[in-house]
């Protein structure tokens, strides 16, 4: 099987690769993840609240964007969004979003979904105690959260946000079928350029195999070292 794979072509462009592939696949997840752990954690509060419009609302939007395949979110924000904006602001012609920011929205608001349910577990595992302790002492609802709850919260499900982030990394590989450079997408540019399909996507296989499993090895070291002894 290996008697006619060229390793040479992977000599040749692994910098590329890196350099422009990997570097965007992981500016994106990093922004990704930072947006959707803002946006998740507004949406678990707002599951929790006692407005029923606002639960509603924000479990509607989290059972829907659970419900829908992540490639067919892409297509629609890419494909239409710019039609829908250009609709509310009046405009004639489709607003131009770029690859990267649509990307980005997309990514953002489909994990924001994920990241909300993990946020709910965690602060759902606040003993109740706590908080009617807090609110004794005089705290609003908004200090008590950003006091007494949230970092506990985000302390107790970091592992779990960690892993999360590990399939966001994985998912981050969809954005090829928008033909954007990402290290999918590089490693595809060279394999039709210089007809090597098995060779790269073996490669990239092999890349994404060992930086997963070291980044799951680190969230495992990492919930034994911040794991709370009750």
């Amino acid at each position: 099987m290996f008697a006619h794979f060229d390793f040479d072509v992977i000599g040749r462009s692994w910098v590329y690769l890196f350099k422009v592939g990997m570097a965007f696949t992981l500016e994106l997840t990093l922004l990704a993840m930072l947006g959707g752990v803002a946006l998740g954690t507004l949406l678990a509060l707002g599951r929790m609240s006692s407005f029923k419009p606002l639960a509603l609302a924000a479990a509607a939007y989290v059972n829907l964007i659970r419900a829908v395949p992540l490639v067919l979110v892409i297509f629609w924000f890419y494909f239409l969004v710019p039609y829908l904006a250009a609709w509310v602001i009046g405009a004639h012609e489709p607003v131009k979003v770029g690859t990267f920011w649509s990307a980005l929205i997309t990514f953002t608001l489909f994990q924001a979904a994920y990241y909300c349910e993990i946020m709910r577990g965690g602060i759902q595992a606040i003993p109740r105690g706590q908080v009617l302790a807090a609110q004794a002492l005089g705290l609003n609802y908004w200090q008590v959260m950003g006091r007494i709850v949230l970092p506990q919260a985000f302390r107790n499900m970091l592992p779990v946000l960690l892993t999360q982030t590990i399939v966001l990394f994985q998912d981050v590989s969809l954005v090829y079928v928008l033909s954007v450079p990402d290290f999918v997408g590089a490693a595809s540019k060279v394999a039709q350029r210089d007809g090597r399909l098995v060779e790269m996507y073996t490669f990239v296989a092999l890349v994404y195999f060992v930086l997963c499993c070291l980044l799951s090895w680190m969230a495992r070291q990492l919930q034994k070292r911040v794991a709370i002894v009750r």
